[in-house]
């Protein structure tokens, strides 16, 4: 479990997911690992669907990458295509073993600095095929675990799958028990919901779903970063996440696409993003 007793003045957090390693494009891949050691950040956050199959070689192969952006900290959660899907032994009795070769046995890492604290939560289920769940369990422990992050700090929880859709067609992908979830981690103070799966990048406040919440959160969704699985026609896109920033009680989010004229990532986007604080 990373941590940090330092911290730069703005602390910079790179979101990507859906790599579906086994589906990636090389120059794709290429571009993103100029483009994260060029932005230098204090954390990589890859929010699941490492691989297509969860295949040791598609395991390996993404291990390969990341490790090419070291010194750089990472944190990673397993998404469902991270789980074997047609090995049925594997799938309920090992489920994470290729992952956790490659990616450790932690499920649910944390990364904390001075400025900013980051849960992952593991909402991946051995019988579920693609859909995610969080149980009452881990929403207690992780709204326990924000009550204690300190005021300054930007709080975001990491799921693969989305607390919040834009589309009807992706209303099927919501997270089970998400909320029940939105809800108490609102209420411990929870600033961003970080997901992915649907491979459609989009920020959007939660208050468009729960229009009662006490509070201002905000659901960042992150499109694939490197594979061929693009959807609607949306390039290949990751996060950047920028906190703190010269206006009081906000971050920025930035979307970076993927410019096939250039073959790099250039910035699409900017969301300034109201905290409550």
């Amino acid at each position: 479990m990373p941590h940090e007793t330092a911290s730069p003045p703005t602390s910079l957090i790179i979101q990507i997911s859906d790599t579906h390693f086994g589906t990636e494009q090389h120059n794709v891949v290429s571009a993103l690992r100029d483009f994260i050691l060029h932005q230098e950040p204090a954390l990589v956050v890859l929010s699941g669907d490492i691989t297509q199959r969860a295949r040791p070689a598609q395991f390996a192969a993404a291990n390969s990458f990341v490790q090419t952006l070291s010194p750089h900290r990472l944190l990673v959660i397993p998404g469902n295509h991270d789980i074997p899907l047609y090995n049925l032994f594997a799938r309920f009795l090992y489920p994470y073993a290729n992952y956790a070769r490659e990616f450790g046995e932690e499920l649910e890492p944390e990364y904390e600095s001075e400025r900013v604290l980051v849960l992952g939560v593991k909402t991946t289920r051995r019988r579920r095929h693609k859909d995610g769940e969080v149980s009452d369990e881990q929403v207690e422990r992780v709204a326990e675990r924000l009550r204690r992050a300190r005021p300054d700090q930007l709080r975001i929880v990491v799921t693969h799958q989305p607390v919040h859709v834009i589309r009807k067609q992706d209303i099927a992908n919501l997270l089970h028990n998400s909320e029940r979830a939105v809800r108490c981690w609102s209420e411990a103070g929870i600033d961003l919901f970080v997901g992915g799966h649907i491979h459609l990048p989009y920020v959007r406040p939660l208050n468009e779903r729960f229009p009662d919440l006490p509070r201002a959160v905000w659901a960042v969704q992150a499109g694939t970063a490197v594979s061929t699985r693009i959807r609607d026609n949306v390039p290949n896109s990751v996060n950047v996440i920028r906190y703190p920033v010269p206006t009081p009680n906000t971050c920025h989010v930035e979307r970076w696409d993927f410019a096939a004229d250039t073959q790099t990532f250039k910035q699409a986007q900017t969301h300034h993003l109201r905290l409550d604080r």
